[in-house]
């Protein structure tokens, strides 16, 4: 199973992961805790919903926000880096998107989620579109999107 790849991977090369999540709520870190032995590796995980979380606790620049939105792969960046740092952890995740059903767009849609993977000071973004199939789906896809990119790169 994915999840737990992601995991095995994590143990193998003593790395420690923390999570900052917006769109998602909390969905990956509840995918990574429901493999056994993830305690060795799972530093901690924040649901920063608000603007002003992913401010305070995270270090995202308020301007950025204001430029780029809280939907974009500036902002993801820097969540991942943040809580990365935070954690002093060797990996950082993070999701921001529009799980809807509102709040989409013409430029950022119901079902647009940024991700970033922060893997010791290298940082990948992505941007998905997943459209507009319903509030949990979206979550359940971006949670698969980003567990299945950081598997990736782990084999690196």
């Amino acid at each position: 199973m994915l999840v737990d790849d992601v995991v095995n991977k994590l143990i193998a090369k003593n790395y420690h992961i923390a999570c900052a999540e917006s769109c998602t709520g909390g969905l990956v870190a509840a995918s990574l805790v429901a493999v056994p032995g993830v305690s060795s590796v799972l530093d901690l995980s924040l649901v920063t919903y608000a603007n002003e979380a992913k401010e305070r606790f995270l270090g995202v620049e308020e301007a950025d926000i204001k430029k780029y939105g809280v939907v974009s792969e500036v902002v993801a960046k820097a969540m991942a880096k943040g809580v990365a740092n935070l954690a002093k952890a060797e990996v950082g995740l993070a999701t921001s998107g529009i799980a809807g059903p509102t709040g989409g767009s013409l430029e950022k849609p119901v079902g647009m989620v940024c991700f970033a993977i922060f893997i010791q000071g290298k940082i990948y973004t992505y941007t998905k579109y997943f459209g507009n199939i319903g509030r949990n789906l979206v979550r359940e896809k971006a949670t698969e999107f980003i567990l299945a990119e950081l598997n990736k790169h782990l084999d690196s």
